[in-house]
């Protein structure tokens, strides 16, 4: 017994002697889990440095104020984007940049080159990293930890709902014997009977190329090569899916929701940041508004509307009667529809009962605040994990990626959400009384929305036991840590 506790001890102590290298793709849905799990290892005595380049590192400045302000060790390695050399346009440092299909390609090989520059870094270095943690998008982090002997393992910002529904539709390759985009298939060896139809799966699984086949395969074995996994979700959330993934992989350590954990690190350090006057606008109505009866209307930062479709959102929203604040995103803000808000006189027949934003609006703050009571979302794993962690119910509007799969888990395994309806491929037009009715379905009073509201706030609950100490993701994130330093010193 006490030659255990010694060994305990030890082990205690060797944790804060390590470094581990934290290497994302340079997408803002890659970067932001992979900066909230910076700072969950750092907060457990990791020494972390993530690899960036110039402009997302200026992005993500704060995160550096905010290691100071907590006595966390996180540095960034940053490493010159190579924009020029890939055939990009200079500044096209992140994802969300990426404005033309044909760029997507050269983004990807322009990732792929800091392969070399990290690996000269690292030759330099006195004492290499104690763990790679890479983002699955980046295989080639495979033979830098062969070539330097460190551990690795992959950090997924999805849910093991989606990767055991991806895994056994690529495995078992029941999408490819149905005979049009719109024919329902059954994903196998699933806990519940799960149906995709093929136009509701990712590009990369749909379309029928030699390349992005290729690249698939180097992902899954790229992930198979690892350690483990690391998952920005908790167990209890989905706990079956979890189980089934572990058949799959090595180890899976489920350490989320990452979002809610940096929340409550944020209210600890006492942050008295002064809010952007869209933060101050946003926080000012939903004062102004009961408790569960705002709709927050957010689709993130890579998505593309028609200016026809967000007409028709718009008069959704003002028909379902409902107090609203709906940010309009980069991408989205056109001209057409700039003119269109201002001929219909949009925001000033709505004035008093909605808030328009335009670019960005502080998400967590507003689906934490008591007066949001919906959240009409493109189901990001990001967003979805937020609204979790908010005790909050979804409209569910998916359109590319695993966006699909996170609408059946939120509508068909939660059941917190409510479809929009959308089904995928083509450019079907969502009505204003499909808006309309799907916000009056969500937000109805009693019934059938009175329980998704309860099961919403049970899933906050658990998502916040996960992190205490004790708690699931935070017994994973230890046992994880553990685990490193235990292949370092075998």
């Amino acid at each position: 017994m006490q030659l255990t506790n010694i060994m305990i001890h030890a082990m205690a102590s060797q944790t804060y002697q390590q470094h581990f290298l934290l290497v994302p793709f340079m997408s803002q849905s890659h970067l932001i889990p992979f900066t909230q799990l910076a700072k969950l290892l750092a907060a457990n005595g990791i020494t972390v440095t993530i690899v960036l380049t110039p402009l997302n590192a200026t992005r993500f400045n704060m995160v550096i104020d905010q290691a100071k302000a907590s006595n966390l060790k996180i540095h960034f390695k940053v490493l010159p984007f190579p924009c020029k050399e890939a055939g990009l346009p200079e500044g096209c440092e992140n994802m969300d940049s990426v404005t033309s299909p044909q760029h997507q390609p050269l983004f990807f090989a322009a990732c792929n080159m800091l392969k070399q520059p990290l690996e000269k870094w690292l030759s330099e270095l006195e004492t290499v990293p104690t763990c790679i943690i890479s983002d699955i998008c980046l295989p080639w982090t495979s033979s830098t930890a062969t070539k330097f002997n460190i551990p690795r393992v992959i950090f997924h910002g999805i849910s093991c709902f989606t990767l055991l529904c991806s895994h056994n539709i690529s495995t078992s390759k029941v999408h490819e014997r149905v005979t049009s985009m719109s024919q329902p298939f059954v994903v196998p060896d699933l806990p519940e009977r799960i149906e995709f139809t093929k136009a509701q799966l990712p590009e990369a699984m749909m379309k029928d190329s030699e390349s992005l086949k290729e690249a698939i395969e180097q992902f899954k074995k790229a992930e198979l090569s690892s350690q483990g996994i690391l998952v920005n979700t908790f167990e209890e959330l989905e706990m079956m899916y979890v189980r089934g993934y572990e058949k799959v992989a090595r180890n899976v350590w489920c350490v989320g929701p990452l979002s809610l954990y940096e929340k409550l690190m944020l209210e600890k350090l006492g942050r008295d940041d002064k809010p952007s006057m869209d933060e101050s606008e946003c926080v000012k109505f939903l004062l102004s508004n009961k408790p569960c009866s705002v709709i927050y209307v957010c689709f993130g930062s890579m998505s593309h509307f028609q200016a026809s479709q967000l007409k028709e959102l718009a008069l959704g929203l003002e028909a379902s009667n409902h107090p609203f604040i709906w940010v309009i995103g980069k991408n989205d803000c056109s001209a057409e529809l700039e003119k269109w808000l201002v001929g219909e006189n949009f925001t000033e027949r709505n004035k008093g009962r909605g808030v328009i934003v335009r670019g960005w609006a502080p998400q967590v703050e507003i689906l934490f605040h008591p007066a949001t009571g919906g959240f009409l979302s493109h189901c990001g794993w990001n967003s979805t994990l937020e609204a979790v962690s908010a005790g909050v119910p979804m409209i569910t509007w998916p359109m590319v990626a695993e966006q699909f799969f996170n609408e059946k888990l939120i509508v068909q395994v939660l059941k917190t959400g409510v479809r929009i309806g959308v089904e995928g491929g083509g450019d079907t037009i969502v009505k204003k009384e499909d808006v309309k009715k799907a916000i009056e379905q969500l937000m109805e009073q009693g019934g059938e929305g009175e329980q998704r509201r309860n099961r919403a706030k049970k899933l906050k609950e658990m998502a916040h036991k996960a992190l205490e100490d004790g708690g699931s993701s935070s017994s994973n994130c230890k046992s994880f840590i553990q685990h490193i330093v235990g292949q370092v010193h075998s």
